[in-house]
């Protein structure tokens, strides 16, 4: 049996992660969660009512709040952190010093886990922003590209060096780790705060003949759909040969325009609608796109649900789920 804890364990990751892992009833897996931006919606209740799954309501700005968790884990997969456009921007000191402190914190306790095989740390592919601004980005971006950092003035810095200086915790934490790069997940349940729900949000409200605004219609992007992201975080856990590495995960093709994306979500929603073209949104990189060669000769794993089957899932939870209002998502 390995028992895994999963911080962020009631948000879009967690949540599927814990999914996965615990259909393995050889599994022991705790969530921990501030429930802040996460909600107790059905899909979590029913979670919990799996034998092997617990949830802990924690704070972990407070260390101690984790004196409640024994220290015998096998896996920690390390998902919290204060994140969202609107708490970057309102609140970049939070943002910062919070995601530190979290982040000492469940190393601290991590480095108690006498059994302990791998902590996992979410990191994110902001990190490659500072670069992409100022300097020659390679795209698809190799983990290894030289990290810069944008103006510390920003608001939106914030998260990323927040990140940045994470991985560097990780690195000379003494715990056996793994960092992830997470480029663009999707999928059900994962909120209203990003592209792919709020473009679907848009096109489902429209009328026949009518017009939606999209921002950014012209910069590229490629996605991963979450169940190909949960194959590479387990995989990424059991490979010995992965601790001390760093891993983008995402998709490496197709690469599309937001407003070709636009076009595949109002197909998927069925209606005859048109593209009103707005500005780029401030801070959004022209072009993301991870190059995922480390991670697919580690773990001889590819990526196997398509964009168009992937939106179509996605979008085929949000209208029964969301848009029909028979329950609240996730943030």
């Amino acid at each position: 049996m390995s028992k895994i804890l999963i911080t962020g364990g009631a948000g879009f990751i967690g949540y599927h992660l814990a999914y996965e892992l615990s259909s393995k009833i050889e599994n022991e897996v705790h969530l921990v969660d501030n429930f802040s931006r996460a909600v107790r919606d059905k899909s979590l209740h029913e979670l919990l009512k799996r034998p092997n799954v617990k949830s802990f309501e924690i704070d972990l700005c407070d260390g101690g709040n984790l004196n409640v968790l024994k220290k015998n884990y096998d896996y920690i997969y390390h998902l919290a952190a204060v994140i969202g456009v609107k708490h970057v921007l309102k609140k970049p000191k939070e943002v910062l010093l919070n995601n530190v402190i979290i982040l000492m914190n469940i190393l601290n306790f991590a480095s108690e886990c006498k059994t302990l095989k791998r902590f996992l740390f979410a990191s994110t592919s902001e990190v490659y922003a500072g670069t992409l601004r100022y300097f020659s980005l390679p795209i698809p971006t190799p983990e290894d590209a030289p990290l810069a950092v944008n103006a510390l003035n920003e608001a939106r810095t914030s998260y990323m060096l927040s990140k940045i200086y994470g991985e560097a915790l990780c690195h000379h934490s003494k715990v056996p780790y793994t960092i992830f790069r997470p480029h663009n997940f999707y999928g059900p349940r994962m909120g209203m705060s990003h592209v792919i729900p709020e473009l679907a949000k848009k096109a489902y409200e429209a009328h026949d003949g009518d017009s939606i605004e999209v921002f950014s219609v012209n910069h590229k992007r490629t996605f991963c759909y979450i169940n190909d992201a949960v194959n590479y975080l387990i995989l990424i856990a059991k490979n010995p040969d992965c601790e001390g590495e760093v891993y983008n995960i995402g998709n490496q093709e197709p690469e599309i325009s937001i407003g070709e994306l636009a076009q595949l979500i109002i197909k998927a929603i069925g209606k005859d609608l048109e593209i009103e073209a707005k500005e780029p949104t401030p801070g959004s990189p022209r072009r993301r796109c991870p190059d995922i060669s480390k991670i697919i000769s580690a773990t001889g794993y590819k990526p196997k649900v398509g964009l168009e089957e992937g939106i179509d899932k996605t979008i085929s939870w949000y209208v029964e789920n969301i848009f029909l209002g028979k329950e609240i998502g996730a943030d």
